[in-house]
């Protein structure tokens, strides 16, 4: 086969999955180069998961070659690992609207696109989602009667990350589908990082088959030794069965995979054209669970990548001959903040500890790191096992402070209820990208957490404004017997002048005296809230202004000042059933109160201020719904 004259425009005139499949290994690497070309400068302009989708591109060429979705079915763990697939399946042309309000998100969407089998956005679910998939294509069989050779039935495949081998769901998956023994592929992409760089037992056990050069080769020769030692009587038999499993665990790596009922392939070069497309279309022969097992390199072919692949896991704008990092702004983020009084604070007790669940850079733990070693604890991407975890740690003496997103602490909610809080354990939950989250869509918005914490006895929630308030709060939440939850957005954090020097962090402040209307802030909306204030001022209104600092238990000052207002407003950046304001509402009695918050849905991908307009949640909307409901509350009480 010989390579088109216009291959180096093969990605430009690449219509669909097909015209891959009369490309040869040769053709296939020049459309991969081509390819990371675009990547770099796409996501230079949009921002991204740019890192880990330079490291897949000749695993996602070789999938699409051999097999054809969407009969076949790919399920991609973590989704931002999918944007060759979302190339190479007719939306190249979107790329410009990556990660932007009504474009394309950065994570597989069924609703997006029929080649995005199922919707994958936090990591580790991929192994149990394509075994419901191919369960569901086994009954259907079944229920038709089809009875197909293994190559012509739909193949449901997974390709998971090493780092998402760190969480428990992969096992139970992989439990599950060993025992089921169903066709289905696993492909392990191994580039030995998730976001920042793997640990654990896991990456270790790993690293080891990554040495094993030879094995590909030895493996089916081991098998075929094994298999014909011969049988003398049965003590002769129990000796040499035992043999063998001593000499499948000395001599063959993968058999833990092995044990688990799946057909162990590899390792395999993950950036060999022609050796993928071999052992894939050997693959899609074989019956039953098989995993196979590709080495890649995080950040390929872009050398600023390969040096710093954590830091091109997600990234802004950039500027692609430097590798330079637009910076939006110098100030201080709550994150950095929360990182440097965390690690004042620790210098000063030994038993504060840190946890993260393989984020130290995205929670700022890595500050904590470098000082504390020892202190510091990275549990890989498993928040479950992180939430109990600390509270082992407290229940020990110590005082464990669990960095984690909002998004995916909601991936822990049984071991914060059962584990922690019925032992009213004293840990720290420091709650980062809380409320609405840019650029990551319906899986990453952390709305939720007030509402899923907030019904949990013994918990303590709290919500800074500003920086002063969440250091007071973390030295406040270090002192406390109980389990305490802080919860701050991924923004520059105001420095707040106050004539307070000591904050009493459980009780409300009044930010402005005023008569008949109140507008009560929680965190981060109190500058929105200000700004609602000014508004209705400039309307001869005279609204009085309080911040809630506690989100629960909620202030009784503040429930007892609120009923000499008639009317109450909240404003909040989580969901409004279950939150802050539904809350304060059953406690004010029969006053007017009006909770400003995000409904029944899922945000979608946008800013923070597209989504607080979108949702009627800036200034101006909330300043409009006020005076609606102060003009109907005149029509019915004149």
């Amino acid at each position: 086969m010989v390579i088109p004259e216009n291959v180096n425009k093969g990605l430009f005139t690449l219509r669909g999955t097909k015209a891959l499949k009369r490309m040869n290994a040769a053709a296939l690497q020049i459309l991969a180069d081509e390819i990371r070309e675009f990547l770099v400068e796409s996501i230079s302009e949009s921002g991204g998961h740019l890192a880990s989708n330079l490291g897949i591109v000749e695993l996602t060429l070789a999938l699409h070659t051999v097999f054809t979705t969407p009969k076949d079915k790919i399920v991609w763990d973590v989704g931002h690992q999918a944007y060759v697939h979302k190339i190479l399946t007719g939306r190249r042309g979107h790329f410009g609207s990556l990660r932007k309000m009504g474009g394309l998100s950065g994570f597989p969407k069924p609703c997006e696109s029929e080649h995005d089998a199922f919707g994958t956005g936090h990591s580790s679910t991929a192994i149990s989602a394509a075994l419901g998939l191919a369960a569901a294509r086994d009954l259907r069989d079944a229920t038709e009667k089809k009875d197909l050779k293994r190559e012509k039935r739909e193949t449901v495949i997974a390709v998971v990350g090493d780092g998402s081998m760190t969480g428990g769901l992969a096992y139970e998956g992989l439990n599950n589908a060993g025992h089921a023994n169903t066709d289905l592929l696993v492909v392990l992409n191994d580039n030995q990082m998730s976001i920042s760089k793997n640990v654990g037992a896991v990456s270790r056990h790993l690293n080891s088959l990554r040495t094993a050069n030879a094995y590909l080769g030895a493996k089916e020769d081991v098998h075929f030794i094994l298999d014909k030692l011969p049988v003398i009587g049965a003590p002769i038999t129990r000796g040499i069965e035992s043999a063998k499993g001593l000499l499948k665990y000395a001599i063959l790596p993968g058999v833990f995979f092995e044990e688990m009922g799946f057909r162990y392939i590899g390792p395999v070069d993950g950036h060999d054209i022609s050796a993928l497309l071999a052992v894939l279309r050997q693959v899609r022969k074989i019956k039953g669970p098989v995993l196979l097992h590709v080495l890649t390199t995080k950040g390929k072919g872009y050398t600023n990548a390969e040096k710093s692949p954590w830091s091109y896991h997600g990234v802004g704008k950039f500027c692609t001959k430097t590798g330079e990092h637009a910076v939006s702004s110098s100030a201080p983020t709550y994150t950095d903040i929360f990182s440097k009084h965390l690690c004042r604070k620790a210098a000063r007790d030994s038993r504060i500890v840190a946890i993260t669940a393989a984020m130290p850079d995205g929670t700022g733990l890595y500050k904590f790191k470098e000082r504390f070693k020892q202190r510091f604890f990275d549990v890989g991407i498993a928040e479950s096992h992180a939430v109990t975890f600390a509270a082992g740690l407290a229940a020990g003496g110590m005082k464990p402070v669990f960095a984690v997103y909002s998004s995916f602490l909601q991936r822990a909610y049984d071991q914060i209820i059962h584990d922690v809080a019925i032992q009213n354990l004293p840990v720290i939950f420091a709650i980062d990208h809380a409320g609405a989250v840019a650029g990551d869509g319906e899986t990453h918005q952390g709305i939720y957490d007030i509402a899923f914490l907030s019904h949990i006895p013994n918990m303590t929630i709290l919500a800074p404004s500003d920086g002063e308030e969440l250091r007071q709060m973390l030295d406040f939440a270090l002192a406390h017997d109980g389990p305490v939850a802080i919860r701050y957005p991924k923004e520059v954090a105001p420095e707040e002048s106050s004539d307070e020097t000591k904050i009493e962090i459980l009780r409300s402040n009044i930010l402005q005296e005023g008569k008949k209307i109140a507008i009560v802030s929680v965190g981060v909306m109190r500058e929105t809230a200000r700004e609602v204030v000014r508004m209705l001022s400039h309307d001869k209104f005279s609204p009085a202004l309080f911040n809630a600092r506690s989100v629960k238990p909620i202030c009784t000052d503040l429930i007892k000042n609120l009923t000499a207002y008639k009317y109450v407003f909240t404003i909040e950046d989580g969901v409004r059933l279950g939150g802050f304001g539904e809350r304060l509402a059953r406690q004010i009695g029969d006053n007017f109160c009006h909770a400003f918050a995000f409904g029944d849905i899922f945000p979608e991908t946008g800013t923070r201020n597209e989504l607080f307009a979108r949702y009627n949640l800036n200034a101006e909307s909330i300043y409009k719904k006020i005076i609606e409901e102060i003009s109907n509350g005149k029509q019915k009480n004149p």
